[in-house]
């Protein structure tokens, strides 16, 4: 028996989709994870076990191969437990349908079968949308950073057992949605601010005519030696309006969602 599922892994700033493949056959009982796995995933073995059966599912005592293709690609962290749980799943036919080759699994097996937070969320979600994919399931944790990206079904699940009845078609996950324009205008005001930049009077007054320039800001060249200060000076801003077109063309944007300042400006600061 086999089965195949959708997941991703994070490289860097960007993600690649990984299939999932989980074989069962007959033989002595053994759980199997190929692929070039880390610890983290080599371990989620018994994650997995553990979190099918405390949410009442039965786990196969039989030979189990769980194959993360490319191989070639170096897999990391826990985020391939579901996939694997799911792939186990369908493999023994407990989940059937469409919606298993529509949907990227991301996300991290509690024991009891809840579903805990994992890094990559956005590169993951950019890359779902990509492929042309219908979108992904990920811990509710992670749905609000995955949603900045349009075009796509971010679907948070907060169990195992709700992303099984999902898959067969028994439950209705309410997508989340983010709205980006009242996302940017309930940040800060001010980001950083002149004020806390000690000396470099020059420098703050060259940047300061820049951003004076309206839709079409100059551009500065700053060369400086070592001093307090200097960092803060040229430390560039996101505006809303090019997180917009970075969505829209692909690229990937990085955004912090909690404690990083997206304040609105008018300067692009290039050195």
């Amino acid at each position: 028996m086999l089965a195949k599922v959708l997941s991703a892994a994070v490289v860097g700033i960007d993600a690649i989709l990984v299939d999932v493949e989980v074989d069962i056959a007959q033989g002595l009982p053994q759980f199997s994870t190929v692929g070039l796995p880390d610890g983290a995933v080599k371990e989620s073995k018994d994650r997995v076990k553990a979190a099918l059966k405390n949410s009442g599912y039965d786990f196969p005592p039989r030979r189990i191969t769980a194959n993360l293709a490319p191989a070639d690609l170096k897999k990391e962290g826990s985020a391939f437990d579901l996939p694997i749980s799911i792939g186990i799943l369908a493999a023994t036919g407990t989940i059937t349908g469409d919606r298993l080759q529509r949907y990227i699994l991301l996300g991290e097996l509690s024991l009891d079968g809840s579903l805990k937070p994992v890094r990559g969320a956005l590169p993951v979600a950019v890359a779902a949308r990509q492929a042309g994919l219908s979108g992904l399931i990920l811990p509710v944790e992670n749905a609000a950073e995955a949603a900045v990206v349009e075009g796509i079904e971010v679907l948070p699940a907060a169990t195992l057992a709700v992303v099984v009845q999902f898959l067969r078609g028994e439950l209705e996950i309410i997508p989340k949605q983010i709205d980006l324009h009242q996302l940017f205008q309930q940040q800060e005001e001010h980001g950083e601010d002149f004020c806390e930049v000690r000396g470099q009077d020059h420098a703050k007054r060259a940047i300061e005519v820049s951003a004076a320039g309206g839709a079409q800001p100059a551009h500065v060249i700053y060369r400086w030696t070592h001093s307090g200060g200097v960092h803060l000076c040229v430390k560039p801003t996101v505006t809303s309006d090019s997180a917009h077109q970075s969505s829209k063309k692909g690229f990937l944007l990085i955004v912090r969602m909690m404690g990083q300042n997206c304040t609105a400006r008018k300067t692009i600061l290039n050195w």
